[in-house]
């Protein structure tokens, strides 16, 4: 049975002040369209039937490395992480899906857990392993390292508690495993890059071997942070050769943040599924680093840029079937806000890329007629689609206008009366 955390009438009474501004502006964009030969309805269709995950541990304040804000009604475990994440799917009906991350989210029954998802209308994505932090009790310390530390024993702890993530994802129904380590080097020959490589694929080798046949591995690269110096998996380069000899089942992931400043990822995004090793993306946006800021909130043409090459690998016939998840850290924000102001970004993209004249886009760039290939993309870019989100939106249940309906419920209010406070503390998480 499912009992959705927010009132559906409070939802259809905000939507009846918005739903005739809306009909009004779908029928234009309607008749904008057609004159291109676009049938509005078939791209709010592909619309509804997008969906991107959102992560547990985005449902609560973020941080820097100095210093964590909390802020009232934060949620304190995995239930109060669900409820949110509900909330947030709710109201913009594209997030039916939950990553979550170990040991963060550990609980003793997690058939009661999957239920309690499906109670909510979710279910869960891509389970997280978290080997670049030391838990209370842990026998061994990551401070050197964990999939590449020179130390077996850490390697092994390591390598038994991805393979407990597995176990817990079957549980969960989920099908991916997402492998991040923050294994690497802050000093010129603090370690041997071979070496710490070679470490690295033998213990993911076993984490792979564990995998059910129905199961990818995903490999999350990163070009530095915690390490300065060297990431033992830096960029996509690495991931890829990593994935390759792993074997079919181990797949690229690729998070926006995870590269130098001004690095192309629209052509690593055409290169990793040209060679088959396409697997996942993390969305979220940057200005000089790992920043996690709100996906869009810097550079939406980027963002856009991506999914059309996203929308170019699923016309291509080869295999596309990408884990697409929200990776931010809400420092200054309600977490609820970002997530929904994420969701509008990323599904406003996905529905630009849709609209993209493919034919012509092709016609132009085999002519070499380098301002019209331009002006294709251009053209979908500069459309305004949120008459189509929010009218897929609304025909789903939720809500024309997300945010200003999240507000009006006092979700964050009322959750903060019932909700143990979160102290402070220092970290991103």
């Amino acid at each position: 049975m499912t009992s959705l955390p927010l009132a559906a009438e409070m939802i259809e009474q905000a939507n009846s002040r918005e739903a005739d501004a809306l009909f009004e502006d779908y029928t234009a964009l309607g008749r904008k369209l057609a004159r291109g030969g676009v049938a509005i309805d078939a791209v709010k269709a592909r619309v509804a039937g997008f969906s991107v995950a959102v992560p547990s541990w985005g449902a609560g304040r973020g941080g820097t490395r100095f210093a964590k804000f909390p802020i009232p009604g934060e949620p304190t475990n995995i239930h109060e992480k669900l409820a949110d994440c509900a909330v947030v799917n709710q109201l913009c009906r594209i997030t039916p899906r939950v990553s979550p991350h170990f040991p963060w989210d550990k609980v003793s029954d997690y058939a009661a857990l999957r239920e309690e998802a499906a109670s909510l209308g979710l279910g869960f994505d891509a389970v997280n392993s978290n080997s670049f932090q030391d838990q209370s009790g842990q026998a061994l310390s990551y401070a050197n390292g964990s999939l590449s530390a020179q130390d077996a024993g850490t390697r092994a702890q390591a390598i038994a508690h991805n393979i407990e993530c597995i176990e817990i994802g079957e549980k969960l129904g989920s099908k991916d495993l997402t492998v991040w380590v923050g294994d690497g080097t802050n000093f010129p020959g603090q370690q041997d890059f071979t070496r710490s490589l070679e470490r690295y694929l033998a213990a993911a080798s076993e984490i792979y071997a564990a995998l059910p046949d129905d199961w990818r591995m995903l490999l999350e690269h990163k070009l530095f942070e915690p390490a300065f110096y060297s990431s033992v998996i830096s960029d996509w380069g690495s991931s890829i050769l990593a994935a390759q000899e792993l074997g079919d089942k181990a797949k690229c992931l690729v998070d926006l943040g995870h590269h130098a400043p001004n690095t192309n990822i629209e052509q690593i995004v055409a290169r990793l599924h040209r060679f088959g090793k396409l697997g996942g993306f993390h969305f979220n946006d940057s200005k000089y680093g790992d920043d996690d800021l709100d996906s869009g909130s810097i550079n939406p043409h980027q963002l856009f840029l991506v999914f059309n090459e996203l929308a170019e690998a699923q016309a291509s016939g080869r295999e596309f079937r990408p884990s697409y998840m929200i990776d931010q850290s809400h420092n200054v924000t309600d977490p609820i806000e970002s997530m929904l102001s994420s969701a509008e970004a990323i599904a406003g993209c996905f529905a630009r890329a849709a609209l993209v004249d493919r034919e012509g886009l092709h016609a132009a760039q085999e002519a070499n007629d380098t301002m019209l290939a331009f002006q294709t993309l251009r053209r979908a870019y500069t459309l305004d689609v949120s008459p189509i989100l929010a009218m897929a939106r609304m025909e789903a249940g939720g809500a024309i206008d997300p945010i200003a309906t999240y507000r009006a419920s006092r979700w964050r209010a009322r959750k903060a009366q019932e909700r143990k406070p979160v102290g402070l503390g220092a970290g991103i998480v």
